[in-house]
């Protein structure tokens, strides 16, 4: 028995077709019909029926599907864990993580923690917050950094940080100048919508205190502060996001008078508490305060 043969089982079971199973192992159909005939004589029982174009498994095919999954998990499984020996890892740390988080505060906090424990691989999967969750639910991922509350009740979510927003301009811009919120804000577009979690409340709060105020929808925040380099707009944005533009003279914080600024939060997301997640989530959220 091969396990190329039970991948094609198993996809041929979801798909209840073998034109679409060719498709998507990049095979041909006579290739798929091969190896389902070749599982069927392996086992010595079929597995699947025809009714018109449709393949529909058998009572044996029912019964024999979580089996090959299993088979094939432990097969993959196993094939991963030899790869991590060979490169010297006895671990691997899988993190789903918000754009926001991954360009600021990761990459410090991922570098020293690879040098404390150099036996834990890490992989990164950089994916919209509101997918993060669904990552961890369905364990495509041990752990999830996000800026908004998932609404999977499965995970525990534990706020690890919460830091301010600032309004930001073009330092370029304004330099030399006392430039006040209001004066922003009629000379600028306000780029908006860059942050998944507080724009609903903020931007009603802007409009409330100056209705003249035009405005600019950017769902990234390194585009957004790309935009505000170039005098193409101001924005409210999270510290940590920011600081280092405006240490490098990039941006300017604009003192607020009017507006209410929020916070924005940080959010740690596990499922299965394992002892390599144990260990991130306490020293992200040791050098996360550092911030």
């Amino acid at each position: 028995m091969e396990i190329k043969w039970l991948k094609t089982f198993i996809i041929a079971a979801t798909h209840e077709n073998f034109r679409k199973t060719a498709e998507e192992l990049f095979l041909t159909q006579p290739a798929i019909t091969k190896h389902i005939k070749r599982l069927e004589e392996n086992l010595d029982i079929q597995l699947f029926e025809r009714i018109g174009k449709k393949i529909v498994l058998t009572s044996a095919g029912s019964r024999f599907l979580p089996h090959a999954k299993e088979i094939v998990s432990l097969y993959d499984q196993g094939l991963t864990d030899f790869e991590l020996w060979k490169q010297g890892y006895k671990k691997r740390l899988v993190i789903a993580t918000s754009p926001q988080i991954a360009a600021s505060v990761l990459p410090l906090i991922l570098r020293s923690f690879m040098d404390k424990y150099p036996d834990i691989e890490v992989l990164i999967n950089v994916c919209n917050s509101y997918d993060i969750g669904e990552e961890v639910s369905d364990g495509r991922a041990d752990l999830g950094l996000t800026r908004i509350q998932p609404t999977h009740s499965t995970l525990h979510c534990e706020e690890v940080h919460k830091e301010s927003v600032i309004l930001v301009a073009s330092y370029l811009e304004e330099e030399g100048k006392e430039m006040k919120e209001r004066q922003v804000l009629e000379k600028y577009r306000l780029i908006t919508h860059n942050h998944p979690e507080y724009w609903d409340f903020l931007i009603k709060d802007i409009k409330r205190h100056y209705p003249f105020v035009k405005t600019m929808k950017v769902n990234q925040i390194e585009v957004s502060k790309k935009f505000i380099e170039h005098g193409l707009g101001v924005s409210y944005l999270p510290l940590s996001m920011v600081k280092e533009e405006i240490n490098l003279r990039k941006l300017v914080e604009i003192k607020t008078n009017q507006i209410t600024l929020p916070y924005s939060s940080t959010y740690v997301l596990t499922k299965v508490n394992t002892s390599e997640v144990d260990h991130f989530v306490r020293y992200f959220k040791l050098e996360i305060n550092k911030f």
